[in-house]
């Protein structure tokens, strides 16, 4: 159920980017003759979906969803963690138990392990949801932001080297714009960095759903 904000992210595609890119610019009229570029091609490449990410708003939005699904969570490993017990109780006592009780058992045990699959199927679709609908409010205000950066700087073409399809085989350091987006974007929006946070160990896996594995 829980995923880390690198995976999280991975789950957007970059919308608000390739939506831009399909837009149409206005047709020349048909008289006009093509303006030639006014000087060379200047080329970067971004990891866009990271620079969303790594924005102070983006980290601050995406702790907070973290924030609200912990209480989800919790109900969800304390009901997974109760299945178990049934289960090795069962597993235990059934030489012990008479046909009806352990019928009774085995139905309580099938029916807890339904409510836990449809409550976390739920739970894992909201929060893609959520998930999906922060990344792309906060993805269209970050390409406002490269689009103004892109004119000051005078580049012509820029690649999301994030995309599971780039084209970009190799690209020099000094052309990746997208701490230089990230940056521009925190003093834009005026969000502090977030505070940083006390080294911690891997969190345990959350409760999958039955039979997902």
């Amino acid at each position: 159920m829980k995923r880390s904000l690198a995976l999280a992210v991975t789950l957007a595609s970059g919308l608000a980017l390739n939506a831009a890119a399909q837009v149409p610019s206005a047709p020349a009229p048909a008289s006009a003759t093509p303006a030639a570029p006014a000087g060379p091609t200047k080329i970067a490449v971004i990891a866009f979906q990271v620079a969303v990410a790594q924005t102070n708003e983006g980290q601050r939005n995406f702790a907070d969803l973290e924030r609200k699904y912990e209480p989800k969570r919790a109900q969800l490993k304390s009901l997974s963690d109760e299945v178990d017990t049934l289960k090795k109780q069962l597993q235990t006592q059934g030489d012990t138990l008479s046909d009806t009780e352990r019928a009774n058992r085995t139905k309580t045990i099938d029916d807890k392990e339904k409510q836990l699959q449809r409550s976390a199927e739920d739970a894992q679709n909201d929060f893609q949801q959520e998930m999906q609908e922060l990344y792309n409010s906060l993805a269209a205000k970050v390409y406002d932001v490269l689009n103004d950066y892109c004119k000051k700087n005078g580049y012509t073409l820029v690649l999301d080297v994030a995309q599971q399809q780039s084209p970009v085989l190799y690209a020099a350091d000094s052309t990746n714009i997208t701490k230089a987006i990230i940056d521009a974007y925190n003093v834009k929006s005026g969000v502090p960095a977030p505070p940083a946070q006390p080294a911690a160990t891997a969190p345990a896996p959350a409760p999958k759903a039955p039979g997902v594995r």
